[in-house]
């Protein structure tokens, strides 16, 4: 339930962050269509870091959990807490991609 909790949160963060950079656009003077486009964009490239930040933890975490161990370096990174930021940064731009399509939608209609 936590990690659901997790990504959740991160995705209503990212969703109010994303009307927030909708409007500071319109202000800064961007159409309503070309501000959403960016904000969106802005979401996709987050959503996808998150994604291959977390599949590069699952894939290779135990491995650099291991070399650490080997190698006596302890540099408090561990696979889950990985996994955990990486969950954040994709569900804030998965959020970030939804408020942006929301105003979009508002404002033109579906």
């Amino acid at each position: 339930m936590r990690r659901v909790r997790l990504v959740v949160d991160a995705l209503a963060a990212g969703a109010v962050v994303g009307v927030l950079v909708v409007a500071a656009l319109i202000v800064t003077g961007e159409t309503t269509a070309r501000a959403s486009e960016l904000a969106f964009a802005i979401g996709a490239l987050a959503l996808g870091v998150g994604l291959l930040g977390w599949s590069g933890a699952v894939m290779a975490g135990r491995g650099i959990e291991t070399m650490q161990d080997h190698l006596d370096a302890s540099t408090n990174w561990t696979e889950a807490k990985s996994r955990r930021a990486m969950a954040r940064v994709g569900g804030f731009g998965g959020g970030l991609m939804v408020g942006s399509a929301l105003v979009e939608v508002i404002a033109y209609g579906p």
